[in-house]
């Protein structure tokens, strides 16, 4: 079975033949490298010929896929701002709040 599945920078992949799970991090179009980082953190690099004779697929991120990022901020992991914003009570005149 050869790969049929298109390296797509930011999808994650399973090697079926050696139950590897990879993200796509980079394409190189010019140097025919396709940039992979692994689920425990290493990275790794294949070339379009070997992508494409390989046992790759398509699946959802892991459930850990943050584990190998040390110092990974929420931001980078792609959720929504979950702060509460609010205002200093210090800066708030309720005078202008106030129909005078």
């Amino acid at each position: 079975m050869t790969t049929i599945a298109d390296p797509i920078i930011g999808s994650w992949y399973k090697d079926i033949e050696n139950n590897l799970k990879f993200k796509i991090v980079a394409i190189d179009e010019n140097d025919d490298s396709i940039d992979v980082q692994y689920l425990n953190g290493d990275i790794g690099e294949y070339d379009t010929d070997s992508w494409y004779s390989s046992t790759f697929d398509y699946i959802e991120a892991p459930e850990d896929w943050s584990a190998p990022f040390d110092d990974l901020e929420i931001d980078d992991m792609g959720y929504t701002d979950t702060d509460e914003h609010k205002p200093n009570p210090e800066d708030i005149d309720i005078d202008d709040y106030l129909d005078q």
